[in-house]
């Protein structure tokens, strides 16, 4: 099996290589003066089955087309099959039509996939459930998996320094009780930590999380108001009792402003510390920069779309998908 990489998401790439233990095979991707991209694959692929990475983020339709480059030359050069990792799929969100005359873009991708021959797509945390019919219909096998798993763990972290700094209070001169009877009964009440899922439309999502959490955090929604022209987001309704530390769960980034509307909500309902966990970060426009400023302590996201040096702020914690990826090759490849 060889594994072939774009230019979007290298570092994953890399390291989705050293799990299963191969090297990244050699590629040319070469960039013309007018933008425009050539691509040539350099090892052989002839009767094969290959891996190509490659991901979107900021520039979805440079990374598109320098992956439909990719796939036609491995198709061209004797390619047995290919499977494509697109951790984030970049027009997701436009599986459907919201206003009259828009188009599927979503579909009008799925369907360049199907014609560039590609058997095979891994991608995570898709934005609805509708997404995966696409491939179906086309008869694209689709492994859809989820980075909650190694957000439970990030969950689990936050609970453990909420106890650590509750049985560290210093006890008061004052009192009668003896230390080690009061550290006894600092014990964490799951209650005060709450997860919290910033739109109707991820209340499956933090459901799953809070049963992977065998159930011992309640988890709240909210309701917002978005205008479809201007984008602009409003949180107006907290469904739930809100605790002392708020932990917002959603599955991408792009502006912050959703994130950040309802972390203002979540502050104004009694949350004092607020942590997001997303798994594609987009980070557009002044994300970065409104997400340090804002009141959130904590942004974590994972490497599912490359993040540029310019794009990471003080706030930010990324932590690695590579090991589910190549968990789900392995699985797959027997």
């Amino acid at each position: 099996m060889l594994i072939f990489s774009g230019s979007s998401n290298l570092p994953l790439a890399k390291k989705v290589a050293n799990q299963l233990g191969s090297p990244l095979s050699k590629i040319e991707i070469h960039t013309f003066p007018d933008r425009e991209n050539r691509v040539r694959i350099i090892d052989k692929v002839l009767d094969k089955d290959v891996i190509v990475v490659q991901s979107t983020g900021v520039s979805p339709n440079r990374f598109y087309m320098e992956l439909f480059f990719i796939l036609d030359g491995l198709k061209r050069s004797g390619a047995r099959s290919v499977t494509l990792i697109s951790p984030y799929l970049g027009y997701q969100r436009q599986d459907h039509i919201f206003r009259s005359g828009e188009a599927v873009s979503l579909e009008v991708i799925v369907n360049l996939l199907k014609t560039l021959r590609v058997d095979s797509v891994i991608s995570l945390d898709l934005h609805s459930l509708r997404i995966e019919e696409f491939f179906k219909t086309k008869k694209i096998k689709l492994s859809h998996l989820s980075a909650l798993s190694v957000f439970a763990k990030e969950v689990e972290k936050i609970a453990g320094f909420r106890k650590r700094d509750m049985v560290s209070q210093p006890v008061s001169a004052s009192s009668n009780v003896g230390r080690q009877t009061i550290l006894a009964s600092k014990t964490l009440d799951y209650n005060d930590i709450v997860l919290v899922s910033p739109d109707m439309g991820g209340i499956r999502r933090i459901k799953q999380l809070a049963e992977m959490l065998d159930g011992k955090f309640p988890y709240v929604s909210i309701e917002k108001n978005r205008d479809l022209s201007s984008g602009e987001v409003e949180s107006v309704k907290i469904n739930g009792k809100v605790g002392k530390t708020a932990i917002i769960v959603d599955d991408m980034i792009s502006t912050g402003k959703t994130l950040i509307a309802a972390a203002d909500l979540l502050s104004k309902n009694g949350a004092e510390e607020i942590y997001v966990m997303a798994t594609h970060g987009i980070l557009s426009g002044n994300s970065s920069q409104d997400l340090q400023n804002s009141i959130i302590k904590k942004v974590i996201i994972t490497d599912s779309i490359g993040i540029r040096p310019n794009r990471r702020f003080g706030k930010l914690e990324v932590i690695s998908v590579a090991n589910l990826i190549a968990g789900e090759l392995k699985a797959t490849s027997h």
